[in-house]
């Protein structure tokens, strides 16, 4: 069976996210007199949205009063800079150019109020056919139910759509949902991980493989 449409987690997959997420997390950093996170330390962590970030700067043993002002904190600044230095990781244009009909969607945990700004900045707003943020349905992934609506949306049964993620909820999601899956080992993953092991149907490890592997999926030649 042929995948007819196409559809993109957003940071660390579709989107290079990180610069301006570790840089908020940095300047609150400096706001507390912390030592800032070094980027290639934060930057595994992205995916991980604002709590992994301020876990990672400030500890796991935050009370939830402390947990949660900081959290405020961070979507505040995050608020002024979504889109400063982020960008779409590189072929990823053309690969969205080339999919059957325009048939592609954005499904994240980010919540709407960012994910909307932010693909406005890249130009993607009137491009992409359907958005599904993490504040959409009361489930997040790894629940399907996010994929689900986003096929509904598409018009397309969710057997003929294809997942793109970099985390192992992304994949458990796309299997949940009956979705190909592509794990995407370019995105903001520990070098500890095995991306092999999270179960995708495909793995590719840069952003230009994508072109191959979805244009063999829309022909049923996998």
């Amino acid at each position: 069976m042929s995948v007819d449409a196409v559809l993109f987690d957003l940071d660390g997959t579709l989107v290079d996210s990180a610069p301006d997420l570790v840089g908020v997390l940095n300047r609150l950093l400096a706001e507390e007199r912390r030592p800032p996170i070094p980027y290639a330390i934060a930057r595994n962590a992205v995916s991980d949205g604002a709590a992994g970030l301020i876990r990672l700067g400030f500890g796991h043993d935050l009370s939830a009063d402390r947990f949660e002002a900081l959290r405020q904190r961070f979507l505040e600044l995050y608020a002024k800079g979504v889109c400063v230095n982020s960008r779409l990781f590189i072929s990823l244009d053309d690969i969205i150019a080339s999919t059957s009909n325009n048939a592609w969607g954005v499904v994240t945990n980010k919540p709407h109020a960012f994910t909307e700004p932010l693909l406005a900045r890249l130009g993607l707003a009137g491009a992409c056919r359907c958005v599904v943020g993490g504040d959409r349905l009361p489930q997040r992934k790894p629940h399907p139910a996010p994929l689900l609506l986003a096929a509904e949306e598409l018009g397309v049964e969710a057997e003929r759509c294809a997942y793109v993620g970099d985390a192992p909820r992304d994949i458990e999601a796309g299997r949940a949902a009956g979705m190909v899956t592509i794990a995407a080992a370019y995105g903001y993953i520990r070098p500890t991980e095995d991306v092999e092991a999270w179960g995708a149907d495909h793995v590719v490890r840069r952003p230009s493989e994508l072109r191959s592997v979805l244009r063999a999926l829309s022909t049923g030649a996998e």
